[in-house]
């Protein structure tokens, strides 16, 4: 599988692409479950929102989400085969708790080595892209995930009178998508989240991935705490480095000086 023209022109237009089922009703459903729990162990009956780090110990579901076969071709293409996650985490936002929103950041300006992107018209090059996954659905007015659309490849700094949410600017995506849809962006995307007006709780999975030599997180991966993992998802999980040398041409952990 490859990312589809149509899926690469619209990357490179809007800085993000939008991927329906890209998780399984069954995979939703585990996803769910774990989540559930968490929520049930951590949350009060006040909580209005709540983030967790460190998902891939919930269980094996969230450890499949490191390199899920329907996003897998956009990840490749977008920050290269020797991909690693660079970190995860979960939001759950509570419908009826009043607006939560944020506002609009990131993206090319002023000038972040983590954040770049660029595309010479047969290749992308990207310093961190995101993948989203709705564990609900995010309906039309509900709110949640909202970005400036070709914001990546600006030249100018947006003005901070365009950052506000709560009453977002028109040129504001407001993106949608049922649950098990994946909304993949780059980090040099302005982004943010709008104010969550859902009859349900917003849901969302985030994992987000670096080329092979560069990290944005200060803290790395230990592939040996699970059991499970793939071949390509132990790589996918190793330390930044140039990984040359070794086999198939991937070095895990090892230096060469020469």
């Amino acid at each position: 599988m490859t990312m589809t023209d149509h899926q690469r022109y619209l990357f490179d237009l809007q800085g993000y692409v939008v991927i329906p089922d890209a998780l399984s009703p069954d995979h939703v459903r585990e996803l769910n479950a774990l989540m559930d729990a968490r929520i049930a162990a951590d949350c009060d009956a006040d909580m209005r929102t709540h983030r967790w780090v460190g998902m891939l110990d919930w269980g094996e579901p969230c450890r499949r989400l490191i390199d899920v076969d329907t996003v897998l071709p956009s990840i490749e293409a977008l920050v290269g085969g020797q991909f690693r996650l660079d970190h995860e985490y979960a939001d759950v936002t509570r419908a009826g708790k009043g607006p939560i929103g944020t506002t609009l950041h990131a993206g090319p300006l002023p000038f972040n080595p983590c954040f770049y992107y660029k595309c010479d018209g047969e290749s992308f090059a990207n310093g961190l892209i995101s993948v989203a996954y709705n564990l609900r659905d995010v309906n039309e007015g509900d709110g949640g995930f909202g970005c400036l659309p070709g914001s990546h490849k600006s030249n100018i700094e947006m003005p901070e009178s365009m950052r506000h949410l709560d009453d977002a600017h028109a040129r504001v995506d407001r993106v949608t998508g049922a649950a098990g849809t994946a909304v993949v962006f780059t980090e040099a995307l302005i982004h943010g989240t709008l104010p969550w007006a859902g009859a349900d709780e917003r849901r969302t999975l985030f994992y987000k991935y670096s080329p092979h030599a560069l990290s944005w997180a200060a803290g790395y991966y230990d592939a040996n705490a699970y059991d499970d993992l793939s071949d390509r998802q132990r790589a996918a999980l190793e330390a930044p480095n140039a990984r040359y040398g070794g086999k198939d041409g991937v070095t895990f952990g090892g230096v060469n000086n020469g």
